[in-house]
């Protein structure tokens, strides 16, 4: 990566994690892949019950793979038939691993949710929240943060998944109302009430969508 960019990331995740502080949450940043997978690693105790979104970040670091490895009981909802049986499980886990589709350079969280399961877990029930986050993520303010959402994470996720929505045809948020839309839910998450609940890693890489 070219050390201008390299430095501009140190810079910013800065701000940040500033913001997060701000908005009692907890801020890390990691020069590479492999730092953010041992950090994270860091904060998750052995032996915690660890569940998740559909969080490509935390494969792409090798994070999932090291928990499936690991002393944790990670629950994997690809292994279950009843796939609402382990969204339910996730409420009640020590740990929920996820990304977000966008965030502000002040520290605010923009998810947007299709089934809900992992919005509405990021809101509440998980006793911690660890969210893996690419610098490509952070976006100016929350208007521009909405409208990566919207245009570069849900077309991407909509194109992933096969689904017949106009996103996945245009590549771009056409505000649809179709019944397999991915937007259904919106969550801005601007300040946690619960102290050390909701931490962020700040990777130095392009991760997810």
């Amino acid at each position: 990566m070219n050390r201008n960019i390299i430095k501009r990331n140190e810079l910013l995740a800065q701000k940040v994690i500033k913001g997060l502080e701000s908005r009692n949450m907890t801020g890390y940043y990691a020069a590479s892949r492999e730092e953010a997978k041992e950090l994270a690693l860091s904060l998750i105790p052995e032996g915690s019950t660890v569940s998740m979104g559909g969080a490509m970040s935390a494969h792409e670091i090798g994070l999932v793979q090291a928990l499936k490895e690991g002393n944790y009981s990670f629950i994997d909802r690809d292994e279950y038939e009843d796939k609402r049986k382990a969204m339910l499980l996730a409420y009640d886990a020590d740990v929920f691993l996820s990304s977000t589709n966008a965030m502000t350079e002040d520290g605010v969280l923009v998810n947007i949710d299709g089934n809900s399961n992992r919005v509405s877990a990021i809101a509440q029930g998980p006793r911690k929240v660890l969210f893996i986050v690419g610098m490509n993520k952070v976006c100016s303010d929350v208007d521009g943060a909405m409208k990566r959402a919207r245009n570069v994470a849900a077309p991407t996720n909509a194109q992933r998944f096969g689904i017949s929505t106009p996103c996945a045809k245009t590549g771009s948020c056409m505000n649809c109302k179709s019944p397999e839309t991915i937007c259904c839910q919106f969550l801005i998450t601007r300040y946690s009430r619960h102290k050390d609940r909701i931490h962020v890693i700040l990777v130095n890489d392009m991760l997810g969508f």
